[in-house]
């Protein structure tokens, strides 16, 4: 249901679907029908490739020096052109995790400088890497309920949750809290990736975030796609986020399965 003028909108859960296209392990791409507009926070599909590619050097599977597998055999595998493919892989190359040697092929550099669109999403397949997509389930703006605590300015904020999947597969369900000062949402430009929507859209980033990981039930809104019943004992993450201001902006709450799901952080 979709009701167009107000602040209230509930998408239809979808069964999750698995793809057919052949992959690098671990990767997975959703095709878009060509490239978005200029103005929407949707993911163009070398930033998919690239962002997929990324995940899969910070988990380990490719490390500094190795060579990636030639463009035609990449591109073949994500099921796109060589063109397209090219267009990922300067991506990495201007991020300084790619190496592009005349005549030997792309070499990983990786750096920690590099920060992709991802680069704060901790969740990550068992044998690591994923590309992460979002389903809404749910937008509304309200006044912020009190077992909420402390975040923002305001006393509204906008609710959204969602069904997160890495290489489509759902492995958690998120409900975020953007504080109203902060900015509305608007569910027609809504990409898969929330931070990137702050960015385009409201003019912030965020920089900064606090994660606070233990377990707890699965709320009674849990979708059926998400293949678990409110009520059972999942992981959880609290986490609080910053953009410029010395307040939290964004308070969100995270359940995963941890079966198909690791949280990961890596220090270096």
């Amino acid at each position: 249901m979709m009701i167009k003028g107000s602040v209230l909108v509930t998408v239809p859960d979808k069964t999750t679907k698995s793809r057919n296209t052949p992959a690098m392990p671990g990767a997975g791409v959703v095709a878009l029908a060509g490239n978005p507009p200029a103005d929407s926070t949707l993911i163009p599909l070398y930033l998919q490739i690239s962002e997929s590619i990324s995940r899969e050097i910070a988990a380990g599977r490719f490390a500094e020096g190795d060579r990636l597998p030639p463009e035609r055999d990449l591109a073949r595998q994500f099921g796109t052109t060589v063109r397209t493919l090219r267009k990922a892989l300067n991506e990495l190359q201007k991020q300084g995790m790619l190496e592009s040697v005349q005549g030997s092929g792309n070499y990983v550099r990786a750096t920690d400088q590099a920060r992709s669109i991802y680069s704060m999403f901790r969740l990550e397949l068992p044998d690591g890497g994923g590309l992460p997509t979002a389903q809404v389930l749910h937008i509304e703006e309200m006044q912020k309920p009190e077992d909420l605590p402390a975040f923002g300015t305001a006393d509204r904020a906008t609710c959204v949750r969602r069904l997160r999947c890495l290489d489509q597969i759902a492995i958690a369900i998120e409900e975020i809290w953007l504080d109203s000062d902060a900015g509305h949402i608007d569910i027609n430009q809504l990409g898969d990736s929330l931070y990137r929507y702050y960015q385009l859209k409201l003019g912030f980033w965020i920089h900064r975030a606090e994660d606070r990981v233990s377990v707890k039930e699965l709320p009674e809104w849990t979708p059926d796609s998400f293949g678990s019943n409110a009520g059972e004992t999942f992981g959880y993450i609290e986490r609080f986020s910053w953009a410029q201001h010395s307040v939290p902006v964004e308070y969100s709450r995270t359940w995963f399965n941890p079966v198909k799901a690791r949280y990961v952080q890596r220090l270096k």
